[in-house]
């Protein structure tokens, strides 16, 4: 389906959908069972099939990670406590990228220049698929969920692609129209394939989004009324000029830098104007990662390992480390 222009206020209201997000997304990756065991007898290496070729990920009850290949686009749904794990969605042979899990089971995926796709984890049916432009070059690279919605990044491209939900979360059917937000103000596009829009959230206030534009650094506040952007002060931080996933608990902002194999780490103002540098997390078993999700005190990414060629024999892992 073909989007059109439009701001999110045509469809839901800028406080309850960004609000609420803001908080289902902690609610969804920090919720644990009192039953579960402490995290520190889980592995901090979660083995992924040869070849598998990860990029997004999303943590869950069970507890469990989600996995997307950008291969064949399979979805691996791997147990944190025990590190094993199975294919529960055979890919559609077009790539998974971002990924995100709602209340209801069902996995909202990027999925590059085809859109986006929803998974339902339970069944590993394809139970929904959206087509956001034309135009070419196309990348939907990342996904930010909300109960009343989805906002996709294109990385090819200026905009952010917003699939509302209805009330009881019920998807949009084929015959509704995603919307588009053209971003504008301090965003700079630069053309051609090159990395632009990639990570995406909320500010701490839930009043606006952030996103991140890899090629060149910059850290940006959207209105998503209006699709207009503020870089945000991050004072003497060094430029996320390969800045991916984010996730945002609290205040606290972390930023996956893929080639850096580093997680820069800020504690943001409530509005999410500006930032403050706190800390880098590395560590020896991170291999390009691309994304994070949380679960209790740990920070799971896995390892796109984009510097290796990748062949059906290549391994990949998921690393866990304390945030």
């Amino acid at each position: 389906m073909a989007p059109t222009h439009g701001s999110f206020a045509r469809h839901v209201s800028r406080r309850g959908f960004l609000a609420a997000g803001a908080a289902t997304v902690s609610a969804a990756t920090l919720a644990a069972s009192p039953a579960v065991a402490s995290p520190k007898a889980w592995p901090t290496l979660i083995p992924l099939p040869n070849g598998f070729r990860p990029e997004g990920i999303a943590t869950g009850a069970g507890p469990y990670a989600y996995l997307g290949s950008l291969g064949d686009g399979s979805i691996y749904r791997a147990d944190l406590r025990t590190g094993a794990g199975e294919i529960i969605s055979a890919g559609p042979g077009t790539p998974s990228v971002g990924l995100e899990l709602d209340g209801r089971g069902r996995l909202f995926v990027a999925a590059r220049a085809q859109g986006a796709r929803v998974v339902d984890t339970r069944t590993g049916a394809v139970i929904a698929s959206y087509t956001f432009t034309s135009t070419t070059p196309t990348f939907a690279n990342d996904v930010f969920l909300h109960p009343r919605g989805a906002i996709f990044t294109d990385s090819f491209q200026p905009h952010l692609y917003v699939v509302p939900l209805g009330r009881g979360g019920e998807l949009w059917s084929s015959g509704k129209t995603v919307v588009r937000i053209t971003l504008s103000g301090d965003w700079s596009q630069v053309p051609g394939e090159v990395v632009n829009a990639n990570g995406i959230t909320a500010t701490p206030d839930g009043k606006a989004l952030l996103v991140v534009q890899s090629g060149v650094g910059g850290l940006h506040r959207v209105d998503p009324r209006t699709g207009v952007t503020k870089l945000v002060g991050l004072g003497d931080a060094a430029p996320l000029t390969n800045g991916d996933g984010l996730l945002l608990i609290g205040r606290t902002l972390y930023v996956v830098q893929n080639r850096q194999n580093a997680i820069d780490v800020f504690t943001l103002s409530p509005d999410g104007s500006s930032g403050v540098f706190r800390r880098r997390i590395t560590d020896p078993d991170f291999d390009v990662p691309t994304t994070v999700a949380a679960y209790r005190n740990r920070l799971y990414l896995p390892n796109a390992r984009f510097s290796t060629t990748p062949t059906p024999e290549t391994t990949y892992a998921v690393v866990a480390v304390d945030r």
